[in-house]
Protein backbone atom coordinates (compact mmCIF):
# COMPACT_ATOMS: atom_id res chain seq x y z
CA UNK A 1 0.00 0.00 0.00
CA UNK A 2 1.56 3.26 -1.14
CA UNK A 3 0.08 6.88 -0.07
CA UNK A 4 1.31 9.87 -1.69
CA UNK A 5 0.86 12.99 -0.18
CA UNK A 6 -0.24 16.11 -3.34
CA UNK A 7 -1.25 19.40 -3.10
CA UNK A 8 -4.24 20.50 -5.00
CA UNK A 9 -4.37 23.51 -6.85
CA UNK A 10 -7.85 24.91 -6.53
CA UNK A 11 -9.67 28.14 -7.34
CA UNK A 12 -9.28 29.42 -3.63
CA UNK A 13 -5.66 28.29 -3.12
CA UNK A 14 -4.14 24.90 -2.24
CA UNK A 15 -5.49 21.32 -0.84
CA UNK A 16 -3.58 18.79 0.77
CA UNK A 17 -4.39 15.63 -0.08
CA UNK A 18 -3.46 11.78 0.57
CA UNK A 19 -3.32 9.44 -2.67
CA UNK A 20 -3.64 5.62 -1.83
CA UNK A 21 -2.96 2.97 -4.06
CA UNK A 22 -2.50 -0.57 -4.04
CA UNK A 23 1.13 -2.01 -4.66
CA UNK A 24 -1.38 -5.51 -6.06
CA UNK A 25 -3.32 -3.08 -8.96
CA UNK A 26 -1.10 -0.78 -11.23
CA UNK A 27 -2.31 1.34 -12.62
CA UNK A 28 -5.23 1.56 -10.98
CA UNK A 29 -7.76 3.29 -13.82
CA UNK A 30 -11.10 3.49 -11.75
CA UNK A 31 -10.88 6.26 -8.49
CA UNK A 32 -12.57 7.20 -5.50
CA UNK A 33 -12.98 10.64 -3.50
CA UNK A 34 -13.41 10.22 -0.32
CA UNK A 35 -14.80 13.00 1.58
CA UNK A 36 -14.39 14.04 5.09
CA UNK A 37 -16.57 13.87 8.22
CA UNK A 38 -16.35 17.05 10.30
CA UNK A 39 -12.90 15.99 12.15
CA UNK A 40 -10.82 16.34 8.75
CA UNK A 41 -7.50 13.98 7.61
CA UNK A 42 -6.36 11.80 9.45
CA UNK A 43 -5.14 8.40 10.10
CA UNK A 44 -8.61 6.72 10.91
CA UNK A 45 -9.57 8.04 7.56
CA UNK A 46 -6.36 6.98 5.97
CA UNK A 47 -7.34 3.51 7.28
CA UNK A 48 -10.33 3.70 5.22
CA UNK A 49 -8.69 4.41 2.29
CA UNK A 50 -6.14 1.81 2.67
CA UNK A 51 -8.70 -0.72 2.77
CA UNK A 52 -10.87 0.65 -0.59
CA UNK A 53 -7.79 1.40 -2.40
CA UNK A 54 -7.04 -3.11 -1.55
CA UNK A 55 -10.46 -3.51 -3.87
CA UNK A 56 -7.95 -1.97 -6.67
CA UNK A 57 -9.00 2.05 -6.62
CA UNK A 58 -6.89 4.99 -6.35
CA UNK A 59 -8.37 6.62 -3.22
CA UNK A 60 -8.09 10.37 -3.09
CA UNK A 61 -8.39 11.90 0.37
CA UNK A 62 -8.88 15.54 0.47
CA UNK A 63 -8.44 18.44 3.09
CA UNK A 64 -12.23 20.11 2.45
CA UNK A 65 -10.83 23.01 5.32
CA UNK A 66 -7.32 23.58 2.99
CA UNK A 67 -8.85 27.16 3.81
CA UNK A 68 -8.24 27.46 7.41
CA UNK A 69 -5.49 25.02 8.09
CA UNK A 70 -3.87 24.47 9.75
CA UNK A 71 -6.37 23.35 12.14
CA UNK A 72 -6.50 20.42 14.71
CA UNK A 73 -6.19 17.52 15.45
CA UNK A 74 -9.36 17.09 16.96
CA UNK A 75 -10.09 13.97 19.22
CA UNK A 76 -13.61 12.13 17.56
CA UNK A 77 -14.29 10.80 21.13
CA UNK A 78 -14.34 14.59 22.59
CA UNK A 79 -14.23 17.16 20.29
CA UNK A 80 -18.63 17.46 20.30
CA UNK A 81 -18.32 17.83 24.00
CA UNK A 82 -15.85 20.38 24.73
CA UNK A 83 -16.91 23.77 24.25
CA UNK A 84 -13.50 25.40 22.70
CA UNK A 85 -13.39 22.53 20.38
CA UNK A 86 -16.68 22.23 19.76
CA UNK A 87 -16.33 25.99 18.32
CA UNK A 88 -13.02 25.46 16.68
CA UNK A 89 -15.23 23.09 14.90
CA UNK A 90 -18.59 24.63 13.83
CA UNK A 91 -16.68 27.28 12.74
CA UNK A 92 -14.60 24.93 10.08
CA UNK A 93 -17.81 22.94 8.99
CA UNK A 94 -20.16 26.29 8.24
CA UNK A 95 -16.88 27.83 7.21
CA UNK A 96 -17.06 25.04 4.56
CA UNK A 97 -19.54 25.47 2.41
CA UNK A 98 -21.28 22.92 -0.31
CA UNK A 99 -20.14 25.47 -3.33
CA UNK A 100 -16.58 25.36 -2.16
CA UNK A 101 -16.79 21.95 -2.13
CA UNK A 102 -18.48 21.51 -5.31
CA UNK A 103 -15.92 23.93 -6.85
CA UNK A 104 -12.95 22.34 -5.40
CA UNK A 105 -14.39 18.76 -6.34
CA UNK A 106 -13.30 19.41 -10.36
CA UNK A 107 -9.60 19.76 -9.01
CA UNK A 108 -9.96 16.68 -7.36
CA UNK A 109 -11.05 15.13 -10.48
CA UNK A 110 -8.35 16.32 -12.31
CA UNK A 111 -6.10 15.47 -9.81
CA UNK A 112 -6.44 11.82 -10.46
CA UNK A 113 -6.71 12.09 -14.09
CA UNK A 114 -3.19 14.03 -13.88
CA UNK A 115 -1.68 10.82 -11.82
CA UNK A 116 -3.16 8.19 -14.78
CA UNK A 117 -6.85 7.51 -12.99
CA UNK A 118 -8.79 8.07 -16.48
CA UNK A 119 -11.48 5.77 -15.33
CA UNK A 120 -14.58 5.83 -13.73
CA UNK A 121 -14.54 7.51 -10.57
CA UNK A 122 -17.13 6.61 -7.58
CA UNK A 123 -18.03 9.21 -4.47
CA UNK A 124 -18.08 8.02 -0.75
CA UNK A 125 -18.77 10.87 2.19
CA UNK A 126 -19.13 10.42 5.83
CA UNK A 127 -21.30 13.17 8.33
CA UNK A 128 -20.51 16.32 6.31
CA UNK A 129 -19.20 14.48 3.44
CA UNK A 130 -22.04 12.54 2.63
CA UNK A 131 -24.23 15.74 1.28
CA UNK A 132 -20.43 16.61 -0.67
CA UNK A 133 -20.67 13.10 -2.50
CA UNK A 134 -23.84 13.31 -3.59
CA UNK A 135 -23.58 17.04 -4.80
CA UNK A 136 -20.17 15.90 -6.57
CA UNK A 137 -22.06 13.25 -8.46
CA UNK A 138 -25.02 15.77 -9.74
CA UNK A 139 -22.22 18.10 -10.86
CA UNK A 140 -19.86 16.27 -12.42
CA UNK A 141 -21.94 13.21 -13.80
CA UNK A 142 -20.22 12.44 -16.65
CA UNK A 143 -17.18 11.54 -14.46
CA UNK A 144 -18.78 9.91 -11.59
CA UNK A 145 -20.41 6.92 -11.39
CA UNK A 146 -21.43 5.73 -7.91
CA UNK A 147 -22.00 7.93 -5.21
CA UNK A 148 -22.42 6.99 -1.51
CA UNK A 149 -23.45 8.64 2.15
CA UNK A 150 -22.84 7.31 5.26
CA UNK A 151 -24.81 9.06 8.31
CA UNK A 152 -24.70 12.24 5.78
CA UNK A 153 -26.78 15.65 7.35
CA UNK A 154 -29.03 17.36 5.16
CA UNK A 155 -29.44 15.24 2.19
CA UNK A 156 -33.43 16.69 1.97
CA UNK A 157 -33.03 20.01 3.50
CA UNK A 158 -34.77 23.34 3.08
CA UNK A 159 -31.24 24.99 1.77
CA UNK A 160 -30.82 25.72 -1.87
CA UNK A 161 -27.72 23.80 -1.49
CA UNK A 162 -29.53 20.59 -0.23
CA UNK A 163 -28.84 17.66 -2.83
CA UNK A 164 -31.99 16.48 -3.54
CA UNK A 165 -32.77 19.22 -5.45
CA UNK A 166 -30.05 18.31 -7.79
CA UNK A 167 -31.51 14.82 -8.14
CA UNK A 168 -32.34 15.41 -11.74
CA UNK A 169 -28.19 15.93 -12.75
CA UNK A 170 -27.21 12.69 -10.86
CA UNK A 171 -26.12 9.60 -13.77
CA UNK A 172 -24.52 7.23 -10.59
CA UNK A 173 -26.38 4.68 -8.58
CA UNK A 174 -27.06 6.43 -5.09
CA UNK A 175 -26.44 4.25 -1.67
CA UNK A 176 -26.76 5.91 1.05
CA UNK A 177 -26.54 4.10 4.84
CA UNK A 178 -28.34 6.49 7.34
CA UNK A 179 -27.95 6.36 11.50
CA UNK A 180 -31.00 4.63 12.62
CA UNK A 181 -31.70 8.47 14.62
CA UNK A 182 -30.00 10.94 13.18
CA UNK A 183 -30.98 14.32 14.11
CA UNK A 184 -29.41 15.83 11.14
CA UNK A 185 -31.34 13.33 8.80
CA UNK A 186 -34.67 12.65 10.46
CA UNK A 187 -37.60 10.68 8.47
CA UNK A 188 -38.91 13.18 6.81
CA UNK A 189 -35.78 14.24 4.56
CA UNK A 190 -35.17 10.40 4.63
CA UNK A 191 -39.12 10.82 2.40
CA UNK A 192 -38.31 14.04 0.75
CA UNK A 193 -34.52 12.19 -0.56
CA UNK A 194 -36.64 8.64 -1.89
CA UNK A 195 -39.23 10.25 -3.68
CA UNK A 196 -36.96 13.11 -5.46
CA UNK A 197 -34.52 10.39 -6.43
CA UNK A 198 -37.67 8.10 -7.66
CA UNK A 199 -38.71 11.05 -9.41
CA UNK A 200 -35.55 11.55 -11.26
CA UNK A 201 -35.52 7.65 -12.41
CA UNK A 202 -31.75 8.03 -10.06
CA UNK A 203 -30.90 4.45 -9.46
CA UNK A 204 -30.34 4.00 -5.98
CA UNK A 205 -31.03 2.70 -2.25
CA UNK A 206 -31.39 4.41 1.34
CA UNK A 207 -31.11 1.95 4.02
CA UNK A 208 -31.74 2.20 7.45
CA UNK A 209 -29.12 0.84 9.83
CA UNK A 210 -31.35 0.07 12.84
CA UNK A 211 -29.49 0.92 16.33
CA UNK A 212 -26.53 2.78 14.44
CA UNK A 213 -25.62 6.25 16.03
CA UNK A 214 -24.08 8.89 13.37
CA UNK A 215 -20.28 7.96 12.99
CA UNK A 216 -21.16 4.15 13.56
CA UNK A 217 -18.72 3.51 10.23
CA UNK A 218 -15.47 5.65 11.38
CA UNK A 219 -13.01 3.76 13.74
CA UNK A 220 -11.87 6.65 15.83
CA UNK A 221 -15.73 7.77 16.95
CA UNK A 222 -17.01 6.86 20.44
CA UNK A 223 -20.27 5.32 18.55
CA UNK A 224 -17.90 3.28 16.51
CA UNK A 225 -19.62 0.08 15.78
CA UNK A 226 -17.95 -2.63 13.93
CA UNK A 227 -20.73 -4.83 12.96
CA UNK A 228 -22.25 -1.63 11.44
CA UNK A 229 -19.10 -1.05 10.18
CA UNK A 230 -18.82 -4.35 8.27
CA UNK A 231 -22.07 -3.94 6.82
CA UNK A 232 -21.40 -0.67 5.35
CA UNK A 233 -18.01 -1.64 3.78
CA UNK A 234 -19.66 -4.84 2.20
CA UNK A 235 -22.70 -2.05 0.63
CA UNK A 236 -19.90 0.26 -0.14
CA UNK A 237 -17.72 -2.44 -1.89
CA UNK A 238 -20.65 -4.25 -3.76
CA UNK A 239 -21.72 -0.43 -4.93
CA UNK A 240 -18.08 0.22 -6.33
CA UNK A 241 -17.58 -2.98 -7.84
CA UNK A 242 -20.42 -3.23 -9.98
CA UNK A 243 -20.31 0.37 -11.11
CA UNK A 244 -16.82 1.38 -11.16
CA UNK A 245 -15.79 -1.15 -14.79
Amino acid sequence: MTKQNLTIKTGDGVAAAGLFRSAKVSPAKAGVILYQDAFGPRPALDGMAERLAEQGYAVLVPDLFYRNAPYGPFDAKTAFTEEKTKTALMALVTGTTQAMTISDSAAFLEALAGEGVTGPIGTVGYCMGGARALNAAATYPDRIKAAASFHGGNLAGDAEDSPHRKAGSIKARVYVGMAGVDRSFPPEQSTRLEEALRNAEVDHAIENYVGMAHGWCVPDHGVYSQAGAERHWQRLITLFAETLV
